[in-house]
């Protein structure tokens, strides 16, 4: 007996914009929508619009994203705001100096994933607030390795922005969360 996916796709509207993201298995009886922004510049542009609105009431000096799917959102939203982005990074490199680390697990690969905080960052961060930015936020655990780094930073988390929550989300958070949308997991049918 195999199982099937109970539809093909999953459809997201974000303003103006619209996309059919491909559903993957990522376990025997279970799949998720997948939403890959990296080169999707219409799409990046129309959360970062939606986004930029949400944040207007919030006070922080900078974005805080980990690298790499983010970065794009990160990057249009930070125009919007005007306001500096910093990248958490996923490996060290000297010049990055005394830079801060914590690991997590990684839902993506399935394994602990480490990230840095580069000294002139940490620099930037240290007793201000911020806001936290990711493209989805399903487990959580990028979220808390982020917060872990901010926390080692001395930074206030001021709002976590995302496109979309997945699953049993959005968690519970001691800030403001601003999420566009929301995807559901699929389980699989029998077939």
């Amino acid at each position: 007996m195999q199982n099937s996916l109970p539809q093909e796709s999953h459809a997201l509207q974000i303003g103006a914009v619209r996309r059919d993201l491909p559903l993957f298995a990522v376990s025997p009886d279970l799949a998720i929508a997948v939403l890959n922004i990296l080169g999707d510049t219409e799409l990046c542009e129309a959360a970062a619009d939606a986004l930029a609105k949400d944040l207007a009431t919030h006070e922080y000096v900078a974005l805080v994203t980990a690298e790499a799917k983010s970065i794009p959102l990160a990057y249009a939203l930070s125009l919007r705001v005007k306001k500096p982005y910093v990248v958490l990074r996923k490996n060290y490199k000297s010049y990055m100096g005394e830079a801060l680390q914590t690991s997590t697990l990684s839902i993506t690969t399935g394994r602990p994933q480490t990230l840095y905080l580069d000294a002139k960052d940490r620099s930037l961060l240290q007793g201000q607030p911020v806001v936290l930015v990711d493209d989805v936020i399903s487990t959580g655990s990028t979220l808390e390795a982020m917060r872990s780094l901010m926390g080692e930073a001395q930074a206030q988390i001021a709002a976590v922005a995302t496109i979309c929550t997945e699953g049993d989300m959005p968690p519970q958070l001691p800030e403001p969360l601003l999420a566009l949308a929301h995807l559901p997991l699929f389980p699989l049918q029998a077939s």
